[in-house]
């Protein structure tokens, strides 16, 4: 059900002129810096102002924290817009029905979704006040924890734990709360598998239609190891060609590979894309203790080389990456032009 007929959200045409200017900034992680605030199990639980009707332990579900404990998460949103985020991406990486379920909290994912926008948009707001500089807030929808085209059974290589219409009717729900609680845009990111990324398009586009306007919807992929493809077998330029009739707003790439790695999977990208290209790759890959050890100057450097070599449109961060990171990348690409877009 895509339908182009339907008006544009307002926010395409000042991010259209925006990207025309200059490189535009995403954010970076929201995990390793929910981290760093040490909440316990009674944290995540919250004051009971909002009933889990769950008696699942709840600590690592970051997600939920939008609910528990706003404030938090909105000053992480607000470290990152002051360090020069353009673009805030919603703490709703899980907030689907198929990752709930880990945490029996399917029946809350409409309100997940709805007060992660909300919380994101108070941020940029905030910030906003503050510098004059607007915020564009992008609804993040994640992977979920199956793919629809690879069986976890060695033994049954045909079973799949997870259907196409599954994971349509659990992005709907999804989409329909990040719409609902404000979020300027659609990003389905860290895809593994193009199948899943499929069926968040169309309930993307199912979404839009019952809202009666179109989201801009930026798309990134994940390179899983040094073969240059995704999980699901796809090589960027393949990618690309599955995902192209959405018209994105950007395509890209994010996360499992540093900046190092990823750069010839970004060329290649750019060089058969006609959207914008995002690149948002972790601080390096992580150490033994699954910590992130390169440093905002390092990520920027190599994050400037591809501004420098007119790859990209926009930039920002993965896992491991802070404000400081965000900050180092939006110094590093200042100075360089956006990629240009061939007709």
């Amino acid at each position: 059900m895509i339908n182009f007929s339907l008006p544009d959200a307002p926010c395409l045409a000042p991010l259209r002129k925006l990207a025309a200017e200059r490189i535009i900034i995403l954010d970076g992680a929201m995990g390793t810096q929910v981290q760093t605030f040490g909440l316990t199990e009674d944290d995540f639980q919250g004051d009971g102002s909002y009933d889990l009707k769950s008696n699942h332990p709840q600590q690592g579900n970051n997600d939920l924290l939008s609910l528990t404990q706003p404030g938090v998460i909105e000053e992480i949103h607000y470290r990152f817009a002051k360090a020069g985020a353009d673009i805030m991406e919603t703490n709703t990486f899980s907030s689907t029905t198929i990752a709930q379920a880990d945490y029996g909290l399917e029946h809350a994912v409409y309100d997940l979704n709805v007060a992660g926008a909300q919380v994101a948009r108070r941020a940029a707001e905030r910030a906003e006040a503050e510098d004059g500089r607007k915020r564009y807030v992008a609804g993040a929808v994640g992977p979920t924890n199956r793919t629809a085209s690879i069986s976890p059974d060695v033994n049954d290589p045909g079973y799949r734990a997870v259907s196409f219409n599954d994971l349509r009717v659990a992005y709907g729900e999804q989409i329909k709360g990040l719409i609902d609680g404000g979020s300027d845009l659609i990003l389905i990111e860290t895809i593994f598998d193009t199948l899943n990324a499929k069926a968040a398009i169309f309930a993307s586009f199912e979404a839009f239609a019952e809202a009666g306007v179109r989201l801009p919807v930026m798309i990134s992929g994940t390179i899983t190891d040094a073969s240059g493809r995704t999980l699901s077998g796809q090589t960027p330029t393949a990618f690309w060609h599955s995902v192209m009739h959405a018209r994105p707003f950007s395509v890209g790439l994010n996360c499992a590979l540093g900046a190092a790695a990823m750069r010839p999977h970004i060329a290649e990208l750019a060089g058969v894309s006609s959207s914008l290209i995002c690149a948002y790759p972790n601080a390096g890959l992580p150490n033994a203790f699954g910590q992130y050890d390169e440093t905002p100057e390092q990520t920027a450097a190599q994050v400037g080389e591809f501004a420098r070599e007119g790859l990209v449109n926009v930039v920002g961060g993965c896992c491991g990456t802070t404000p400081e990171h965000i900050a180092a990348i939006a110094d590093a690409v200042a100075s360089f032009a956006p990629r240009e877009i061939s007709a």
